[in-house]
């Protein structure tokens, strides 16, 4: 499986870098990070056309939203290796928009709203969030006993 994510803003180096660079490290499957520099203080409305430039035809496209589904690790292994196999070159991707979240003309687009709980996140957080999860899936579904219940 490949998983892309797109991500607004750059992060800096911080020990939440070095985290995220950790689980790509451990990653099995190719996984993508795709910054996406905006102005500071841009508006979603002014992300949007910055994101959908780097949406290829037929993405399966995940975004995360705080109004989205929560789902429990192994629900969310279970959805990330059927759209594995639904996406078109088995490449799943997830957007995760800046300060102010993502428009509607995104979310519309998306296949599925992704939440990890009703809280709001800080966005450069979210990521290293969203690749734990997916490396979690990952092991999952390989029979790993990384996680634990």
């Amino acid at each position: 499986m490949k998983i892309r994510i797109i991500a607004v803003g750059k992060m800096k180096k911080s020990p939440l870098l070095d985290q995220l660079e950790e689980y790509l490290k451990r990653m099995n499957w190719k996984v993508s990070l795709k910054e996406i520099d905006t102005p500071k203080g841009a508006s979603s409305a002014q992300e949007e056309p910055l994101i959908l430039k780097h949406l290829k035809p037929g993405n399966l496209l995940v975004a995360l939203d705080e109004r989205g589904e929560s789902l429990t690790s192994p629900d969310f292994a279970a959805k990330l290796s059927k759209w594995g196999q639904q996406a078109p070159g088995n490449e799943v991707t997830f957007l995760i928009g800046g300060a102010d979240g993502l428009t509607d003309g995104i979310r519309k687009k998306a296949k599925f709203l992704l939440s990890f709980g009703k809280q709001t996140w800080p966005h450069m957080l979210v990521r290293v969030m969203l690749v734990e999860q997916v490396y979690r899936a990952q092991q999952i579904i390989a029979g790993h006993p990384y996680h634990r219940v």
